[in-house]
């Protein structure tokens, strides 16, 4: 009985290994979420991301993972993005239409939740080789930013 547990046991592990390597995407050099707590979205509550560069020759799509809930008051969003790299440091301001002028959600919805992937950077080549710091902050007039759920990165080497 014990050598058939451990035999299912270890069946079930490597089955598990392949099915998540089997899953990544080999074009993703990071894609990543974090909760917002309680969906509500405070200008000091940054997104942080750490992303190893390899290749500065290059190009990159950085975009911007966001989930809101069917709550959120606004058919946009406005978002920095601070990037920071060594002693430098660049600051951009976004704006993303989340819904169109009758109000219907332009995100792909499930339930009362809806998710997009923003457009950052298309084709964009680091400066150098090395680690990024990555950091997103709302930028609306409220604050907190309520029914937002959760916040992202992803960043692919562009075809």
């Amino acid at each position: 009985m014990k050598r058939m547990f451990k035999f299912i046991l270890g069946v079930s592990a490597a089955l598990t290994l392949f099915l998540v390597q089997g899953c990544t995407d080999a074009a993703a050099v990071l894609d990543q979420n974090e909760e917002i707590s309680n969906h509500n979205w405070a200008y000091i509550n940054r997104v942080k991301f750490d992303v190893k560069i390899d290749d500065e020759t290059a190009p990159y799509n950085i975009y911007l993972n966001l989930r809101v809930g069917g709550g959120y008051r606004y058919s946009n969003i406005y978002v920095l993005l601070l990037q920071k790299h060594g002693n430098k440091t660049a600051k951009t301001r976004y704006q993303f239409p989340l819904a169109n002028p009758d109000g219907e959600w332009l995100g792909s919805g499930s339930g009362n939740l809806y998710s997009y992937q923003l457009p950052l950077r298309k084709q964009y080549k680091f400066p150098a080789k090395g680690v990024y710091q990555l950091e997103i902050e709302q930028n609306m007039r409220d604050n907190p930013l309520h029914e937002v759920s959760d916040v992202g990165l992803r960043i692919e080497k562009a075809q």
